[in-house]
């Protein structure tokens, strides 16, 4: 069995640029919003996906995907370019409370194995954070994970997401995503995937000060989200976070969010995406270059 790790997801340079359409109902309702309709059937939502992989994925070391949309078509029509990499989600969403995703679980229905055999080198898992839940099952559930790709060989990518506590109302983001990363950034896994502080706002010293105390918490390879950052601020939080010690970037709606609900979308991933993912992954080379 190969034993992959997260080298193998990174560019030459050693940097990881990697992108992300593993957006499952969040992406149905972008769409809908997007086109103005009362829904968006899942077909919709696969083709978008696969079109995205087969444009952007040779710009991406690699491309994380879901089972739910769009793995088994991805897989199906060699979507990835040989030159990247494929990474599967390995969580199920429970929605709850009017939102699409109000818990996570590790997904019984990936197989570790399974998805190593179709050529996938990493497993992706969501964790959501809130200060009035029980560390401990948090601990747990990325054990679970991290064995579960430890099993087949695999990567596995951590990605905590903090949200407001489920008891009162009180809520500092920024603080929460640092408890977050000093709670889950010491485990096993072999990626850490980190919200951006202060979304991405502010001079870009801030942005540099506020990834440096990440950088002191997290004890692996890590890389800033693009979700809550705007797109077009989003190279210069990944310069910030190169520059405090971070890995690269696993980014989704900074690439190609605009392009939802554009007439022709495989033109505008092509005119609007791709140069986006081209000035990320060079801000990850010339970061990466600094540090030889």
């Amino acid at each position: 069995m190969t034993a992959y790790t997260y080298k193998d997801l990174a560019r030459q340079s050693g940097g990881l640029a990697m992108l992300a359409v593993d957006q499952r109902e969040a992406l149905r309702n972008m769409m809908q919003q997007a086109l103005g309709k009362s829904f968006v059937d899942d077909e919709t939502v696969r083709e978008f996906k696969v079109n995205a992989a087969k444009i952007l994925s040779p710009y991406a070391s690699a491309v994380l995907v879901d089972k739910q949309f769009c793995l088994d078509a991805i897989v199906e029509q060699k979507a990835i370019a040989p030159t990247s990499n494929l990474i599967v989600s390995g969580d199920l969403f429970i929605p709850g409370n009017g939102i699409p995703v109000d818990d996570v679980k590790n997904d019984p229905a990936i197989d570790a194995k399974e998805v190593a055999a179709m050529g996938a080198k990493a497993l992706k898992l969501l964790v959501l954070w809130r200060s009035d839940e029980d560390k401990e099952q948090r601990l747990a559930l990325v054990d679970e994970f991290v064995k579960k790709c430890k099993s087949a060989g695999l990567v596995s990518i951590i990605e905590p997401v903090v949200r407001p506590p489920r008891r009162h109302a009180e809520f500092n983001k920024e603080q929460c995503i640092l408890e977050a990363a000093k709670e889950l950034g010491d485990t096993e896994a072999d990626i850490y995937k980190s919200e951006m502080p202060l979304g991405g706002k502010g001079s870009y010293q801030e942005l540099v000060n506020a990834t440096a105390k990440l950088n002191d918490l997290i004890k692996m390879p890590w890389v800033i989200l693009s979700s809550g950052v705007a797109p077009d601020l989003f190279p210069r939080a990944v310069r910030a976070a190169m520059q405090s010690g971070a890995s690269g970037f696993l980014a989704g709606r900074a690439v190609w969010s605009s392009v939802i609900g554009m007439p022709d979308q495989e033109m505008m991933l092509k005119d609007l995406s791709i140069p986006r993912l081209q000035v990320l992954g060079n801000i990850v080379d010339e970061a990466m270059a600094k540090r030889v």
